[in-house]
């Protein structure tokens, strides 16, 4: 199942490689995110420091969608799932791979965003084991999650328009616990931060086994 994932893993990437969609799609627009955001919040430097977590992951959020959308258009092609199917590949290691590969690009992007984050909000990140825990958990959270709910409306026609509905609630938990999690770890209060990893690590273990476990079927089905 491991050799499996890495193989759909490096097809994956070696596809957006050669596409360059994250890099000219994905990017402008999650740093297009940050900015209206950051105009919504106002010119203040105190409101767009204090906000500066929440603005970063919904940001980041958005980004997921757009991600596991062009993951899910990889497969779209006529045929192409059916070739998956009989090539005999581990129906958990596809799920590992592209979960991989999009989990991969997704920290790339936080990396752009909190990069630019830094620049114009003038934040910085005190307690860095937190904020790294936090944004390795949430980011296989995100992955799983996204690739699961991107299977479930791969074989429907509105599935363009279906996947932001399907999968943003369910990413709420997310939003919620990264932000706080990140928001602890700018004002260096690693102690209530921490509490925060209860959500979003479970979140991430829960979705990878139950990917791993039923992304076949949901093929099958699509």
């Amino acid at each position: 199942m491991w050799h499996d994932a890495l193989l759909v893993a490096r097809k994956d990437l070696r596809i957006e490689a050669r596409s360059r969609v994250a890099l000219w799609q994905v990017v402008p627009f999650a740093v297009l995110v940050l900015v209206l955001l950051a105009f919504a919040v106002g010119p203040g430097v105190a409101p767009l420091r204090h906000a500066a977590p929440g603005i970063f992951w919904i940001a980041v959020l958005f980004s997921t969608v757009l991600t596991v959308q062009r993951s899910v258009a990889i497969e779209s092609g006529e045929g192409t799932r059916d070739g998956l199917r009989l090539s005999g590949i581990d129906p958990g290691g596809i799920f590992l791979g592209k979960a991989a590969a999009v989990g991969l690009q997704l920290l790339v992007l936080q990396i752009v965003l909190w990069a630019g984050m830094t620049v114009l909000f003038d934040v910085r990140v005190h307690v860095v084991w937190l904020a790294i825990a936090a944004t390795v958990a949430a980011t296989v959270g995100l992955a799983c999650a996204g690739v699961l709910y991107g299977a479930l409306s791969a074989g429907l026609r509105v599935r363009e328009t279906l996947l932001p509905i399907l999968v943003l609630p369910v990413l709420a938990p997310v939003l919620l616990a990264g932000s706080k999690a990140w928001q602890a770890a700018l004002s260096s209060h690693a102690g209530s931060g921490a509490q925060w990893l209860r959500i979003l690590i479970p979140f991430a273990v829960i979705y990878l086994v139950v990917g791993t476990v039923f992304y076949g079927p949901l093929q099958e089905a699509a």
